[in-house]
């Protein structure tokens, strides 16, 4: 069969046969218009959050979403939970907590070997997954309304349950690099299953996000820097290409070791702090590049009205 009848084939099922090498530009964006936002990971405190929220006030620039608790929403008690949510809350700041531990840091030990991880971080067993929606509704009652994911079988049962008012409308479901898509084809799975952003693998080429660009309208949440453990990327300068081909996007800042760092035992919370200060006055120099670049691209303010903002009694 010739190339071309095979990428015919593809494209027969809403799947593009190539990647987007003319680069055009994408006509999606936030609904405030905007073509790309700013996501930090590795928040694993209050103090934590209230230093990158005051680095990003020095510098000028929002921080739109906090990836939080990543060792583990369970590590944290109830008034813990509180706190951060209350912070977040009255900075506008949108939060997607971490439920669990993880499968890294429960009962099974495969997937933290080399081999062992090619299997994936998929949720073991029936209790596991039940842990897991525990812990969402535990953050639920809270007032969170951001949850990572990073089993497709999951997010599908989370969808179901939110159609059938388990788990109310205003939560949102972020799927995790873990999840480890990087096609068309996986990105429309994604959102098909009520995924309402997603993170692609992050070694993916701006033309391989432009193509799955043209098949889905969820926010596509990109690494600009990466751990030194997965490769350690550092795609700065491509940012403004980037939020050009793929809008609407959040650049998501993740320097440092490795994802150990975020767990109970990992960085000392100091140095988390100062990392993610670091961090903001990276996103800094992400918008005069943009804004050198592009400047009919534009960036969401501080809190706009479409994020979800943990609300706390």
């Amino acid at each position: 069969m010739l190339m071309d009848d095979v990428k015919k084939m593809m494209e027969s099922v809403g799947v593009p046969g190539e990647d987007l090498y003319e680069r055009s530009p994408s006509p999606k964006t936030f609904p405030d218009g905007a073509h790309f936002r700013v996501e930090v990971s590795g928040i694993e405190s209050v103090d934590i959050l209230k230093a990158t929220i005051d680095e990003g006030k020095k510098m000028g620039v929002p921080l739109h979403r906090a990836i939080s608790l990543v060792s583990g929403a369970t590590f944290r008690t109830k008034e813990e939970l509180k706190e951060f949510a209350k912070v977040a809350q009255e900075n506008r700041v949108e939060v997607i907590i971490t439920p669990g531990p993880r499968p890294t840091w429960y009962t099974g030990r495969l997937v933290a070997t080399e081999q062992g991880a090619l299997s994936g971080l998929r949720m073991r067993g029936a209790e596991s997954v039940a842990h897991y929606l525990a812990d969402i509704m535990r953050c639920i009652e809270v007032g969170f309304k951001g949850f990572l994911v990073w089993d497709e079988g999951v997010l599908h049962m989370l969808n179901q349950l939110q159609k059938e008012g388990h788990i109310p409308d205003d939560v949102i479901f972020k799927v995790s690099i873990f999840a480890g898509h990087a096609n068309p084809a996986g990105a429309k799975l994604l959102e098909s299953l009520g995924a309402g952003t997603f993170n692609p693998v992050a070694d993916i080429s701006i033309e391989a996000l432009g193509a799955i660009r043209k098949v889905v309208d969820l926010p596509l949440d990109i690494h600009i820097q990466y751990w030194d453990a997965g490769g350690g990327m550092m795609r700065m300068y491509e940012t403004a290409d980037i939020a050009r081909v793929a809008s609407p996007v959040y650049f998501k800042m993740e320097p440092g070791p490795g994802l150990g760092m975020y767990s109970p035992w990992g960085m000392p919370e100091g140095a988390n702090a100062e990392l993610c200060r670091f961090k903001m006055r990276c996103v800094k120099n992400i918008y005069e590049i943009i804004e050198n670049s592009y400047p009919e691209l534009k960036g969401s303010p501080w809190g706009p009205d479409d994020l979800y903002v943990p609300q706390v009694d």
